[in-house]
């Protein structure tokens, strides 16, 4: 039977999850190329860009704009089942240009011998 939502593991991917938006807002390429798996088959799906492959993610990290990268984040839902597997989604607010785009996000997490790794991610953006 599947475990669903201990709160253990629970609190474990919450703040992983906490480590990685402030990697994210403060630009630390380290940090986030920790938490993502390393291989051919993770996948990013951004805003504009479909990136296969954690050296397309790298590429991708390495050439952003790291202005403006702060955002408020709201509806945050870690959701885990056993010990190795969890869905993580979000709401964001971020400021660009002036300009306050609301946006999502998810994320799959799995737990590989070397500690959890995210494993698949979207976001995107919603209309103006």
């Amino acid at each position: 039977m599947t475990v669903i939502n201990n709160p253990k593991v629970v609190a474990e991917l919450t703040q992983l999850y906490l480590k990685y938006e402030q990697a994210l807002v403060e630009n630390d390429l380290a940090v986030m190329d920790e938490l993502f798996w390393e291989s051919p088959e993770v996948v990013r799906f951004g805003a504009t860009e479909n990136l296969y492959g954690i050296e397309e993610i790298r590429q991708f990290r390495r050439d952003r704009p790291t202005h403006d990268l702060t955002r408020s984040i709201s509806n945050l839902k870690v959701v885990t089942f056993d010990a190795d597997t969890a869905s993580i989604t979000l709401e964001f607010q971020r400021t660009t240009n002036g300009v306050t785009r609301s946006g999502r996000q998810s994320q799959v997490w799995r737990k590989f011998p070397e500690g959890w790794k995210i494993v698949s991610a979207h976001v995107s953006l919603l209309p103006l």
